[in-house]
């Protein structure tokens, strides 16, 4: 592993950052500086230490959590009755939800310690798909659905271009590459129609599967494998 990835993987900074105070001559490996970002390091044997403070890599956590409704996605709020952070165990609650459910959305939430893996769901530049079911008020019309996946104005930007998958009678699928605060909900509400449920089922190459509504379960080394 090279000794600037090392560091942003240890949290001492990001990857850009981490340059900066290699060069900078504050980081030792074996007790001998380096100034090398792209040197070589084996994190299981080499002792790696910033401004004289040893660096030990943390065991990166991947949790997968059915959100209920009622359940507010954040890691404190006083105001709030439950949070997810209420749904693990103790020693898992300083994981960090990727993204948002709003209060009354349920569904896949991923919860990690893993900052790189973070950025990379939640930022826009990468473009991960996530997909819903929605029940609304009642049935789409197929002018409505085509306008919608189109994009339409929200608070003055267009949505990108989504795909709604079906129109059953138990809800439709849709899938975005974006998410806006209540997007999906302000979408169907231009058009005239009333979100009565929402549940995100997949996120990326995750899904929710059958686990049950406020339970959770490990990534398996494939899922992580294939978040990258």
């Amino acid at each position: 592993m090279r000794l600037q990835v090392f560091l942003s993987k240890a949290g001492v900074a990001s990857r850009r950052s981490a340059k900066d105070i290699i060069q900078a001559g504050k980081v030792s490996v074996n007790g001998k500086v380096e100034t090398e970002p792209s040197f070589g390091v084996d994190p299981e044997n080499d002792l790696i230490s910033v401004s004289g403070q040893k660096l030990i890599l943390k065991k990166k956590i991947y949790i997968l959590l059915n959100k209920p409704k009622g359940v507010t996605t954040t890691k404190k709020d006083p105001h709030a009755s439950r949070i997810v952070m209420d749904l693990l165990p103790r020693e898992f609650r300083h994981l960090n939800p990727v993204g948002r459910l709003d209060r009354d959305t349920t569904g896949l939430i991923l919860m990690t310690n893993d900052g790189e893996m973070i950025n990379r769901l939640t930022h826009p530049r990468f473009n991960v798909k996530k997909t819903y079911v929605v029940g609304l008020d009642r049935k789409l019309t197929q002018a409505h659905k085509k306008g919608i996946e189109k994009g339409i104005m929200l608070e003055g930007k267009s949505t990108l271009p989504c795909a709604i998958t079906s129109t059953g009678p138990s809800g439709i699928g849709i899938i975005l590459r974006e998410g806006r605060k209540r997007q999906i909900r302000k979408m169907f509400s231009s058009a005239g129609y009333r979100v009565v449920t929402l549940k995100r089922t997949k996120e990326g190459c995750l899904e929710l599967g059958t686990l049950p509504e406020g339970k959770w379960r490990f990534l398996d080394e494939q899922e992580v494998s294939a978040l990258g």
